[in-house]
């Protein structure tokens, strides 16, 4: 409203019926009005001379003319207007102030268990596994980034943990398979030189102790062989040969062992002439062990059936004895290294463990496959696989 020096209120905003192009109308006049009130004060809260029923927030500001006033400038705003839109400000904030708090918890628990938890968890993996505790497992995780880094290192981990077990077992086999016949033959020559063997028993005890070395031999043969074919550094020789002719020489070398026990051959080739690509040297290493295996554990007076196919491009060998077998449970850790299986086929006494590892190792690393049927007391019978020579 513009209010006069004298207290005539001549425009008011609320009165519909102001004539606004009527400067000089009088609308109505303030009783007592005095500027002095208002003097120095530039809002005040109060009812303004009694014109409102509540408490208004009055602003007020002169209107001056050559240094004369002409009137007063008066903005009323009632209280409760005011306090309406200070909570309704209030409660906008507060619901802002509520959504974020919601939303930054949310966003804690998020970052917490998707985090938070699983890299405290990585942290107390990778310091169990550097304290040597490689059994320690990383607890199942968010399949995201971060729980398939945490699921790599459990693998990582078990990984090493198997890696130093079969070294620790690998370690332990290999000294119990060298200290074997070195105390034999230890105990033996103490025996010849202080004279406690008699001159007449002397080749006896001397064949045993060219037994024992022979099986050092072969073992220190065998180590060697498994280092070559490391998957990481195998070197394979291959070149195109007969098969057949492989075979007949390798049974050949056996021919004095199985006229001691009368063990016949039986073998069945699918032409004369059967061209392969392979790693001869390697080939011929693995007809040798299977068959000095067959032999060992057949009985006398047997037969060992060796049958040469061909499937596609593919030739099947088959190395079959009719000895004691191999129990099921014992089936697939025959391949271990240094494994021997239970007191039926524990009379190999010569033997290394290492054999049928190293067959399984050679047939691997020409891309093939080897199988193992066997039956406790009917026999046992290998069969892999070459890449037949075009």
């Amino acid at each position: 409203m513009f209010i006069t020096p004298s207290g005539d209120v001549i425009l008011d905003t609320n009165d519909s019926s102001t004539d606004k192009s009527n400067d000089d109308r009088v609308l109505f006049s303030i009783n007592d009005f005095d500027y002095g009130d208002l003097k120095g004060k530039p809002d005040i809260l109060w009812n303004f001379y009694g014109l409102f029923s509540e408490p208004a927030l009055s602003v007020f500001s002169p209107i001056s003319n050559s240094f004369e006033i002409k009137g007063y400038v008066v903005i009323n705003i009632p209280e409760s207007a005011i306090v309406e839109r200070v909570y309704d400000t209030f409660n906008t904030n507060y619901l802002t102030l509520a959504i974020v708090l919601i939303l930054s918890s949310a966003f804690l628990v998020l970052y917490f268990f998707q985090v938070h938890r699983p890299i405290k968890e990585i942290t107390r993996a990778t310091n169990e596994y550097s304290k040597g505790n490689l059994s320690y497992h990383v607890k199942p995780m968010h399949n995201d980034e971060i729980g398939r880094l945490g699921m790599s290192l459990d693998y990582m981990a078990s990984q090493l943990n198997e890696s130093d077990k079969f070294q620790q077992k690998f370690l332990s086999n290999i000294s119990h398979d060298f200290r074997s016949p070195l105390t034999s033959i230890k105990g033996y020559l103490e025996a010849i030189q202080d004279g406690t063997i008699p001159p007449e028993m002397l080749d006896k005890y001397i064949g045993i102790m060219l037994f024992e070395t022979e099986r050092l031999t072969k073992l220190t043969s065998n180590i060697l062989t498994l280092n070559e074919l490391d998957p990481k550094s195998v070197r394979l020789d291959i070149s195109t040969f007969d098969l057949n002719s492989i075979i007949r020489h390798t049974v050949e070398t056996f021919e004095g062992t199985c006229k001691k026990k009368g063990i016949k051959f039986n073998i069945t080739y699918a032409n004369s002439v059967q061209n392969v690509k392979a790693d001869k040297g390697r080939i011929q290493q693995v007809i040798y062990n299977l068959i000095d295996n067959a032999i060992k554990f057949s009985k006398e007076n047997s037969y060992i059936y060796i049958t040469v196919k061909e499937k596609g491009e593919k030739a099947q060998i088959s190395i079959k004895d009719t000895g004691c077998g191999i129990a099921k449970e014992d089936i697939d850790k025959i391949w271990d290294r240094f494994y021997k299986s239970d007191s039926s086929r524990g009379r190999d006494k010569k033997g290394s463990g290492l054999g049928l590892s190293i067959t399984k190792e050679v047939i691997q690393a020409h891309g093939e496959n080897i199988d193992v049927v066997s039956t406790v007391g009917v026999g046992t019978e290998f069969i892999f696989t070459l890449e037949l020579a075009k």
